[in-house]
C-alpha cells in the first residue's frame, strides 16, 4: 500500500479470493486495510471492489521475479496472512518429480520468499505473520505424502521463523481440519468419495481463527491453533 499512512492496521492476504482467503477478507476488511492476494487481477478487483478500504496483490507466487516485483509496491504491513496454497493426492508410486515440486514451492517456498521480502516492514510495525497450515501439518495418510510433506515443511520454517523474530514480529500457525471449499470438493471427488458438507468446517470458522491470532493483544501470540469439526454443524 505505497504512500498510504493512516490509523488503520495493513494486513496483505494471499489466496484472497476464494474459499478460506476471501472469508478473512471479508472479515478483516471492516477495520483493516486489506490488500487482496491473488493471480488473476480482474477477480481480484472484484473483491477488492466490495471492500470499504483495499488494494491487489497481483501475481504468481510460484514466479519469483513477479512475486518481488509485486512486495516492492508495498510500504506499510502490519500484518500478512499465508492462505494460498495448493492439494494434492496420490500415492507415493503415483507423485511425479514435477508434482513434488510444484507443491512444495507454493505451499513452502512461495511462502518463505514473500514473507522474507516484506519482513523488514513487518519489523518496523511489530507485525505478525499468519500462516493457514493443515491438519496433514502433524500426521500423514495413504496418498496423502506429497501435501503432508509441504505443511509439515511450513510448520518447521513457522517455527524457526517465530524463533529467529522473538521480541519483533509474532508468528502464528493454524492448523484447521476439513473445511467446505472447493478444494475440498475437488479432493473428495478425486478420492470417488460423497461430499457431505455438514461434516465439514465452514471457511467462516478458519477465519474466526485467524482474526483471533491477528487481534491479541501485543503480549499474547496464538503460537499453533488447531480448529477442527464439532460435529455440531447443521446441514
Amino acid at each position: 500500500m505505497s504512500g498510504v499512512r493512516n490509523s488503520a492496521r495493513a494486513v496483505l492476504v494471499t489466496g484472497g479470493t476464494r474459499g478460506i482467503g476471501r472469508e478473512i477478507v471479508r472479515q478483516l476488511a471492516p477495520g483493516w486495510r486489506v490488500l487482496v492476494g491473488g493471480r488473476d487481477a480482474e477477480t481480484v478487483a472484484a473483491v477488492v471492489a466490495e471492500c470499504p478500504d483495499a488494494g491487489g496483490f497481483v501475481c504468481d507466487l510460484a514466479d519469483e521475479e513477479a512475486t518481488a516485483a509485486a512486495a516492492s509496491g508495498i510500504d506499510r504491513l502490519d500484518a500478512i496472512v499465508h492462505s494460498a496454497g495448493v492439494a494434492t493426492r496420490g500415492t507415493a508410486q503415483e507423485q511425479t518429480r514435477a508434482e513434488w515440486r510444484r507443491v512444495l514451492e507454493l505451499n513452502v517456498v512461495a511462502v518463505s520468499h514473500l514473507t522474507a521480502l516484506v519482513l523488514p516492514q513487518l519489523r518496523e510495525a511489530r507485525g505478525q505473520v499468519v500462516v493457514l497450515n493443515s491438519g496433514s501439518g502433524f500426521t500423514a495418510g495413504a496418498a496423502n505424502g506429497v501435501y503432508a510433506a509441504s505443511k509439515f515443511a511450513v510448520r518447521a520454517w513457522t517455527d524457526a521463523l517465530r524463533a529467529e523474530e522473538q521480541g519483533r514480529v509474532r508468528v502464528s500457525a493454524v492448523h484447521p481440519g476439513r473445511v467446505d471449499t472447493d478444494m475440498q470438493r475437488e479432493l473428495v471427488a478425486a478420492e470417488g468419495g460423497t461430499y457431505d458438507a455438514a461434516s465439514y468446517l465452514t471457511p467462516d470458522a478458519v477465519a474466526r481463527a485467524v482474526v483471533a491470532a491477528l487481534e491479541a493483544p501485543e503480549d499474547a501470540t496464538h503460537e499453533v491453533v488447531s480448529v477442527r469439526p464439532s460435529g455440531l454443524r447443521r446441514p
